[in-house]
């Protein structure tokens, strides 16, 4: 039976998935790798590590696998977003990469909008100027790093370096390439205009392809690392929450997932680059061709509750801090949370901006303020559904996928929140499943993604949770409560930063 990998390159680890032309999961691999923390505000990972892991990864892929290794016919790939890589003449990296989560290019932010101007920015590239994109990480290099800088040949985003090592070939693909603030989203073309503003040579920037096309064969070397064929087509990928939106089915206009890992995400397909959303959610092209998507990002979703598990509850299973919050009623007994301990991204971009909890007494315990987390999590993504609403999506039914979507509790409560049908996906494997079905798209298995989608059957046997009217009603008002806590708490916060 052909088979076909998916390659995921996460911030923490690499996960491969080997998938066979039934949709059945076969084995899947997850190699680990370490952030490189220099100081407050930086992240970086060297970029050989990926590889090192990846190749790791599909070694054992193919050491356990129990048919022709001829029959795994493609690998694709998903990819952590922003992150910068800089390759010399030689194909070398120059220096460690700079990931999405890295803070330090405040001061670039602020230089993009004085020679590009946020009107221009907003008109091209669909997003604002934030610290986490890919084009201030470039700024900052030239700035701070000129011997750096002078010799980059190109630069790469992180799924992109890596392959480039399995194949000898440099690409980029659009999903990923719009969220570097270089490329002109709708006309899906890197932008002479910004480059220009900004003095970033234009031949720097790899070539464009689409998510589904063949880039290349493993090499030699590589194949005879790993035991793959050299026959093994490679196919661009996708950025992670692209591919993710594809392992959840979110591939035709109005459809919508949620997705509640370490950060929060609210995602929805949108047929045409042309919509404006003034920059106040992002804008981006899809993994399906000549389709698009925009998204909400809250930072500190799962995050908010791990930091409180390992701060206040360190021997306690997820589990058991989980279980007693479906005895608290809605609005946690008086106590509201703002979820901004890692600074907040939509609504407010706002890297200062620190958490809250609003209400408490003597009478508070632990379970109220796990409860309030929950609450104040799926508040901050229900301001970027908020947006889409306004901007006249319909929104009735929504994949949650995630650490989220493991907890009854908290579908119910996305329910009730977001006021619309909500679907947990019995067979959820994210983005890595969003890279295999790439490949075996890519491979010609379908004719489409939506016809892949639908062959391979992943929507059978998903658990739906509706909407309760009276909870419904309660959530609304709780939630004006909740939406003025930014404006009321952002000078404090802004006041306390000096104390940092």
């Amino acid at each position: 039976m052909k088979h076909v990998v998916g390659i995921d390159l996460g911030t923490s680890a690499v996960k491969l998935i080997l998938m066979n032309q039934s949709g059945e999961i076969v084995n899947e691999i997850s190699k680990s790798y370490p952030l490189l923390q220099e100081k407050s505000g930086y992240s970086e990972q060297n970029p050989d590590d990926w590889v090192y892991q990846t190749i790791a990864g599909l070694s054992d892929l193919v050491a356990h696998f129990k048919g022709n290794v001829k029959d795994i016919e493609g690998v694709s790939f998903s990819g952590q977003m922003h992150g910068l890589v800089l390759v010399n003449l030689s194909g070398n990296v120059l220096r460690n990469a700079i990931l999405w989560n890295d803070t330090r290019t405040s001061e670039e932010c602020k230089d993009i909008y004085k020679e590009v101007g946020e009107n221009l920015l907003v008109e091209v590239t669909k997003n604002q100027a934030l610290e986490g994109f890919t084009l201030p990480k470039l700024l900052w290099v030239k700035k701070n790093e000129p011997e750096v800088y002078k010799n980059i040949k190109k630069f790469m985003l992180p799924k992109d370096y890596v392959r480039y090592k399995l194949t000898g070939e440099i690409h980029t693909e659009y999903s990923d390439a719009a969220g570097t603030l270089l490329l002109d989203v709708q006309n899906q073309r890197w932008s002479e205009r910004i480059c220009n503003a900004l003095g970033i040579e234009f031949d720097i920037c790899p070539s464009l392809v689409d998510s589904n096309e063949k880039v290349g064969t493993i090499s030699k070397e590589v194949a005879d690392k790993t035991g793959l064929s050299t026959n093994t087509a490679v196919f661009a990928g996708g950025a992670d929450n692209a591919c993710g939106a594809i392992g959840a089915g979110i591939l035709e206009e109005d459809q919508t997932m949620v997705s509640l890992g370490t950060s929060g995400v609210l995602l929805t397909y949108e047929d045409s680059g042309s919509k404006d959303f003034q920059g106040k959610v992002h804008y981006f092209n899809h993994a399906v061709p000549d389709a698009y998507y925009s998204m909400g990002v809250t930072l500190a979703a799962g995050h908010s509750l791990a930091w409180f598990k390992e701060t206040f509850a360190e021997e306690e299973t997820f589990y058991n801090l989980l279980e007693d919050v479906k005895d608290v009623p809605i609005g946690a007994n008086g106590l509201l949370f703002a979820p901004y301990i890692a600074g907040e991204r939509t609504p407010h971009i706002d890297a200062n901006i620190r958490g809250s909890f609003i209400g408490i007494d003597t009478s508070h315990q632990r379970k109220d303020f796990v409860r309030a987390i929950m609450e104040g999590v799926t508040f901050s993504l229900n301001e970027t559904l908020e947006i889409f609403r306004k901007n006249g999506k319909n929104i009735s039914t929504i994949i949650s996928i995630g650490g989220g979507a493991k907890n009854d509790t908290w579908l119910q409560m996305q329910a009730d929140i977001f006021n619309a049908k909500i679907v947990k996906l019995e067979n959820e494997q994210g983005p890595g499943l969003g890279a295999a079905i790439l490949a075996a798209y890519g491979a010609g298995w379908y004719s489409s993604l939506k016809e892949c989608n639908r062959r391979l059957n992943f929507s059978q046997n998903n658990r739906v949770y509706y909407p309760n009217e009276e909870k419904v009603r309660l959530y609304e008002s709780l939630f004006n409560s909740y939406t003025k806590i930014y404006e009321a708490t952002k000078n404090i916060n802004h006041e306390l930063m000096k104390f940092k």
